[in-house]
C-alpha cells in the first residue's frame, strides 16, 4: 500500500484525468504490440503486480533501454496553422478505419486533438500530419455523440478510442510562470548582447494556412473545377498546371520545363479565388496559403524574413503550390524617390530572389491573384516568375447563364433554373459572378420576407434592382410635379435610344426613387463591341441627352437631374477628341488620360487645351440640336410613354413595344428582351 501511494505520488496521476480503458489493450495484446512495435506500456506491469491501478491513469511510457519514451516530432509542430478537421472526416475516415489513437481535451477551449497511430492510412495514402484539430461546440456533447458512434459502428464496451482531459494542477502552474519568467529573461539579455534582431527573429516566420491534400481531396464540401461555372479559358489554363503536377513525365519528354508562377488578374468578384480553391483541391499536393498583407508588420524587416521562412516551408512539402492572395500589397512598382517605401521593397526584392534567384526551386509553383495587375513591378511579372497571367474577366451572357443556375440551384425556385437563366442573364449586364450569387441570395430573402414558399421572377428582377439601384424608397417624399419630372427625363432617354441606330437596346425603365439618391434610371443591354466608330459615339450622346433636351421640350426649363448625364457626354466628347483623333480640326493625335496623370502635367500648350475645349462644346452642340429635333417630331410617342410610365412606374421592353412599335433599326440578334 505504501509503495502505491509512493508510485502515485511521484507519477503525480491527479495532474491527468483519463479516460481509459485498459481492458481494450489486456484483452487484445497482439494488436497494441503491433501498434506499438516492442514497446511495452509500464503501467500494464505496475497493474498486475497490484502496485497502481490502470484505470487511474496511464503513466509514460518506457522504451527498451528503460528511459523514457520520447514522441515523436510531429509536423504539427512546425506549422502552428495546421489542418481542421470536420466531424464527418474523423467518424468516417479516421475513426472507423481504427487508425485514432487517442483524443486529448483541453476543457478550457472547444477544440480537441486527435492523435493518429504512426503510420496511418488515410484515404490510401499516409498523410504528413499525426495531429488534427477538431473544433466541438461543447465538452461534454462531444464525447457523448463519440460513444454513440462507437457503438453504432460496432465497436464493443471496453475497446473504445481513448480521451484524455488536460487539467492544469497548481505545481504545472507554478512552472509555466517559472519559464515565462525565463523567457523574458532570455530575450532580454539577448536584446542587452545582440541587439533587437534576437526579439524580432520570433517574429519572422510565416503565417500560412496549410492545406492537407489527403483531407481535402475525399471531402464533398471542397471546391472542385466542376464547381466553378463560367471561365471556361480560365479553367483549361490553369489544369494544364494541376495536370503537369501530376502527370510530369509526359512533359519532361518533350522537353518542357515546369512553369513557376501563374497570377490571375481581373475585376472583383470575379472568380480568383474560387478557381484557386479549386486548384487546391484538385492538384493533390500539399497547398500553402496566405496574403500580401501577411508580409507586412510594424517591425521592419519581417516581410523579407518570412518570405524565406516560407519558401523554406514549401521546398520541404515540394511538390507543393504556395497561393498568395492580393499579391499587389507587396509587389507594387518600385520607385527612385526618397518617399518610397523601403520594407515594402525588400519584401518585394526577397520574393524575386526566391521565384527566380540564384539558388534554383524545384517543385514549388507560386499561384498569385490580384484586382491591379496594372501596379505590379515588371520584374515580378516577367517569365520565369510568372510565366502564365491569366485573365479572370466579367462574364458575358453565355457565362452569366451558368453561373445564374449554379447559384440559383441551391434555392428553391417555383420553375427549374434553366428557365429563367436566360432572362436573368440580360438582365444582369456587367455583373460578376459574385453578383449574380448576391442577385440570388437577395431574391430568396425577399421571398422569405413576403412568407412565399419559393422564390419566383419576381422576386429575381426585385432582387436585380436592388443590386443595381439600391433598395426601393416608397417613402420619398417628392411632389407630383417632380415625379412627372422624373418620368419626362427617363422617357426622353429610352425613346432616343428607341430611335437610333447605334444604342444599346432598352431593358427596362424605372421611375422608383432608390436609397442610393436615384430618383429614376433606364437599364439597357450593352453589346460585346470593341471598336466604335465617329456615329457610334454621336449616338451614344445622343441618348445622354435625351432626358435633358425632353424636360426642356414638355417644361420650357432644365433641372439638375441630368447632371450624371452631361459627365457622361463630356467624357465621350474629349475621348474623341484626345484620344481617338476624330476630331478634323485637332487631326490624328493622341494623348491618353493615364499618360497626362502620371506626368503630373498636359503634355500639350494652352492653346491646344483652349482648341479642344472649343471643339469639345462644338460637338456636344451638335448632339443636342440632333436631340432636340428628334424629340420634336416624336412628341407624340414621348408623353404617351410619359404618362404609362407615371401610372406603373416601372416598364420594360415588351411595354414600350406595344405602346409606339418596334425598334425602327432592330438587330439581328438572338437575344429575347421579353418576359
Amino acid at each position: 500500500m505504501m509503495l502505491r501511494h509512493l508510485l502515485a505520488s511521484h507519477l503525480d496521476f491527479r495532474s491527468l484525468k483519463f479516460r481509459f480503458n485498459p481492458v481494450r489493450y489486456f484483452s487484445d495484446r497482439s494488436k497494441f504490440i503491433k501498434r506499438n512495435d516492442n514497446r511495452k506500456p509500464i503501467w500494464a506491469t505496475l497493474a498486475v503486480a497490484g502496485v497502481v491501478a490502470p484505470i487511474q491513469g496511464v503513466p509514460p511510457q518506457i522504451n527498451d533501454t528503460g528511459g523514457p519514451q520520447r514522441t515523436p516530432q510531429s509536423p504539427f509542430g512546425q506549422f502552428p496553422n495546421g489542418p481542421y478537421i470536420n466531424w464527418n472526416q474523423f467518424c468516417y475516415q479516421m475513426l472507423a478505419r481504427g487508425e485514432v489513437e487517442r483524443i486529448i481535451v483541453d476543457p478550457t477551449t472547444n477544440a480537441v486533438r486527435v492523435i493518429l497511430f504512426d503510420g496511418a492510412i488515410i484515404n490510401g495514402v499516409r498523410p504528413f500530419m499525426r495531429q488534427y484539430l477538431l473544433q466541438v461546440p461543447s465538452i461534454e456533447i462531444f464525447e457523448k455523440k463519440l460513444r454513440e458512434f462507437e457503438r453504432s459502428i460496432g465497436i464493443k464496451p471496453g475497446y473504445e478510442v481513448p480521451v484524455i482531459y488536460e487539467r492544469s494542477s497548481s505545481t504545472r502552474a507554478i512552472v509555466g510562470t517559472l519559464m515565462l519568467a525565463g523567457l523574458l529573461y532570455f530575450f532580454t539579455r539577448n536584446a542587452r548582447i545582440a541587439g533587437p534582431q534576437s526579439i524580432i527573429s520570433s517574429f519572422s516566420k510565416a503565417k500560412f494556412t496549410l492545406v492537407d491534400p489527403a483531407i481535402r481531396a475525399n471531402d464533398s464540401a471542397s471546391i472542385r473545377f466542376k464547381d466553378v461555372a463560367g471561365l471556361q479559358e480560365a479553367k483549361v489554363e490553369i489544369m494544364e498546371f494541376v495536370d503537369y503536377l501530376k502527370n510530369g513525365e509526359r512533359f519532361l519528354k518533350l522537353g518542357a520545363k515546369l512553369p513557376k508562377g501563374v497570377l490571375l488578374t481581373g475585376p472583383p468578384g470575379c472568380g480568383k479565388t474560387l478557381l484557386a480553391k479549386a486548384v487546391a483541391t484538385e492538384a493533390n499536393v500539399p497547398f500553402l496559403a496566405l496574403s500580401g498583407s501577411d508580409f507586412i508588420e510594424m517591425i521592419g524587416g519581417v516581410g523579407a524574413s518570412r518570405v524565406r521562412s516560407l519558401f523554406k516551408s514549401a521546398n520541404k512539402l515540394a511538390p507543393c503550390i504556395v497561393y498568395i492572395d492580393e499579391i499587389d500589397s507587396i509587389g507594387k512598382k518600385r520607385s527612385g524617390s526618397q518617399f518610397n517605401n523601403s520594407e515594402m521593397e525588400q519584401t518585394l526584392n526577397q520574393l524575386l530572389v526566391e521565384m527566380d534567384g540564384i539558388v534554383s526551386r524545384k517543385g514549388v509553383i507560386l499561384l498569385a491573384s490580384t484586382n491591379r495587375a496594372d501596379v505590379l513591378d515588371q520584374a515580378l511579372t516577367r517569365p520565369g516568375r510568372f510565366d502564365r497571367q491569366i485573365l479572370i474577366d466579367l462574364p458575358n451572357l453565355e457565362e452569366r447563364k451558368e453561373i445564374f443556375e449554379k447559384h440559383a440551384s441551391k434555392i428553391k425556385l417555383e420553375c427549374p433554373p434553366s428557365h429563367l437563366a436566360k432572362r436573368i442573364a440580360q438582365l444582369t449586364p456587367g455583373m460578376s459572378g459574385a453578383d449574380l450569387a448576391n442577385v440570388c441570395n437577395e431574391a430568396a430573402l425577399h421571398a422569405a420576407r413576403k412568407d412565399k414558399t419559393a422564390v419566383s421572377s419576381d422576386d429575381l428582377e426585385y432582387a436585380i434592382e436592388r443590386v443595381v439601384g439600391g433598395t426601393e424608397k416608397r417613402s420619398s417624399s417628392i411632389s407630383a410635379e417632380e415625379k412627372r419630372i422624373i418620368a419626362y427625363h427617363e422617357c426622353g432617354h429610352a425613346l432616343v435610344g428607341w430611335l437610333l441606330e447605334h444604342t444599346d437596346p432598352l431593358l427596362k425603365v424605372s421611375i422608383v426613387p432608390r436609397t442610393s439618391n436615384v430618383l429614376g434610371f433606364a437599364q439597357y443591354l450593352p453589346s460585346d463591341q470593341k471598336l466604335y466608330n465617329q456615329q457610334q459615339f454621336f449616338d451614344r450622346m445622343c441618348m445622354a441627352l435625351g432626358g435633358r433636351v425632353a424636360e426642356l421640350i414638355k417644361f420650357n426649363h432644365l433641372s439638375t437631374g441630368a447632371q450624371d448625364d452631361l459627365k457622361k457626354v463630356t467624357q465621350m466628347a474629349m475621348a474623341q477628341i484626345k484620344e481617338y483623333g476624330f476630331d478634323p480640326v485637332i487631326g490624328n493625335i493622341s494623348f491618353p488620360k493615364e499618360d497626362a496623370e502620371q506626368q503630373g502635367k498636359k503634355p500639350y500648350s494652352k492653346r491646344l487645351a483652349n482648341t479642344m475645349d472649343l471643339r469639345a462644346g462644338i460637338m456636344v452642340r451638335e448632339a443636342f440640336d440632333k436631340t432636340l429635333q428628334l424629340l420634336k417630331g416624336h412628341m407624340d410617342k414621348l408623353d404617351l410613354l410619359a404618362e404609362n410610365l407615371l401610372a406603373k412606374e416601372v416598364m420594360n421592353s415588351s411595354d414600350i413595344e406595344k405602346l409606339i412599335g418596334p425598334r425602327p433599326y432592330k438587330k439581328e440578334s438572338n437575344i429575347n428582351l421579353t418576359v
